[in-house]
Parts: structure tokens; sequence; C-alpha cells
């Protein structure tokens, strides 16, 4: 079921976004090669707990998977799309992308934003890769307004990515949030235009794009948590929490 936000409810979610926003702030000043992504955690954690709140992913579990997830940010390097695991061993490289998602819990509610970042100086085909992906995540906040569709949304993504010869992760997508990380309704990042529910105001919504330089396929480690592209390709990811207003829609994890 689709939850509707009222006034009250909507100011929580923004406290919980700032936080998040402010994390990947922090997390952006500190990526650089030589650096390892256990080291980035201790330091999201370190802001989320001063903040007041508590992060959202660590200790998260899913059926299937008999390991809770250990780390406080998803941290995921170069053909891994999403669930990396931080670790001590793992040190960041020249040149290496790196997509960082973070959720929080702040006063009963969540908010969850992802971003992809260069450590160092970046090739220009993965430049392009965080270009169009954060393109594609643009064009679909943008349609999502009253009376539009999930189709809308996900064609958004869809048609940037595609033609422009990437590929997009069909089996993960975007997701409702609010008084649970994750809420429906679930948003593709590929669909057909007026095809789904209708947004109505009051929706909150998490859209994150995760696009890949190569084929449509992607496989799960044997932790049970890395996701990673099949043919070794590499991955982008962007999110952004947003509510659909009666007009412009409102960006509630301004990272920028």
């Amino acid at each position: 079921m689709v939850t509707i936000k009222n006034e009250q409810e909507i100011a929580s979610l923004r406290k919980a976004g700032k936080i998040v926003a402010d994390v990947l702030h922090l997390v952006r000043d500190i990526i650089r090669p030589g650096v390892d992504t256990l080291t980035l955690d201790a330091e999201a954690e370190k802001l989320i707990i001063a903040s007041g709140a508590r992060p959202a992913f660590k200790g998260y579990t899913v059926p299937g998977v008999p390991v809770p997830f250990p780390g406080t940010l998803c941290v995921s390097i170069n053909d891994e799309v999403v669930h990396g695991k931080p670790n001590r061993d793992r040190i960041l490289q020249e040149g290496d992308v790196v997509s960082v998602d973070v959720g929080v819990r702040f006063e009963g509610f969540y908010g969850d934003a992802a971003c992809t970042f260069p450590a160092g100086n970046i090739s220009p085909e993965r430049e392009a890769l965080l270009r169009v992906t954060r393109e594609c995540l643009e064009r679909a906040i943008a349609v999502s307004r009253e009376g539009a569709t999930l189709g809308d949304i996900g064609h958004a993504v869809e048609s940037w990515a595609v033609p422009r010869g990437y590929g997009v992760v069909r089996e993960y997508a975007g997701h409702g949030i609010g008084r649970k990380l994750h809420e429906a309704p679930q948003i593709p990042n590929y669909g057909v235009p007026g095809k789904g529910i209708t947004l109505k105001r009051g929706m909150s919504l998490a859209i994150e794009p995760m696009i890949m330089t190569g084929k449509e396929a992607v496989r799960t480690l044997k932790d049970g948590w890395t996701v990673v592209t099949a043919d070794g390709s590499d991955a982008a990811h962007f999110e952004k929490t947003i509510v659909i207003t009666g007009g412009d829609p409102e960006v509630i994890t301004p990272w920028d």
C-alpha cells in the first residue's frame, strides 16, 4: 500500500534527508586514492550518531542471506553495482568510481540517497558514465509530478541511458520511503509512459538509477550482498529522495 504523507510527516522526512545529504558531503570530501572503505563507513557513522540519528543499513536483513549487512554505508567500486560491504582491506585506487549509498532513521522516519564519486582522476569513459547516470536521475525527478505515473519515471531513465549505449539495471529499483526504509511502490528504471500507478501529492519516493557500461545482467557475490555487473563492466548509482507536491517535486536529500 502506498502511503501519503501529511505536512508533519514530510517535515520529519526533510530532517532525515538533510542528515543523509550531510553524510554524502562528508564522504565526498574524504574519498581519495589510498583511503579504505571502512574508514569512509566509520566517519559516516560518527556523523549520523552525532546528528541524533541511527544508520538504516547496519544490521539490515533480507530473506535468504544469513548475515545482516555489517556497514553504515554501501560502498560499491567500479563493477560493483550496489550493496558493497565496507572493508579495511578495500583501498581506493586512482581512477576508481565509488558508489556510496547511505540511509538513516531519525525521529521515526527514513532518508536514503546515493552518489557515485571519482577517486582521483578518472577516465573519460568513467566520467561519461557518471554524467549520464546523474542525468538519468535528473530527468526522472523532473517528470515526477502529480498526475504522472511510475512508467513515466522509468521511461525517463531508460530512454536516456539505452540510446547512449548504456545498460539499465533491471533487477533492482527505487522505492517508496517513510516510516519504513522500503515502502510501496517499487520504482523500476524502465517503463512505458502513462503506465503504472499515478503519482499523488504527498508520496515520498527514493528514485535511484543504476546504469552500467556493459550488458544488462548482474550477479551477487558469495558474501550474499555485493551485486556486480555480470560482464565486469563499470556501474554507477545516483539516488535522491523526493516528495510529490502540487508543482515541482521537492528533493529532500539535497546532496548537490
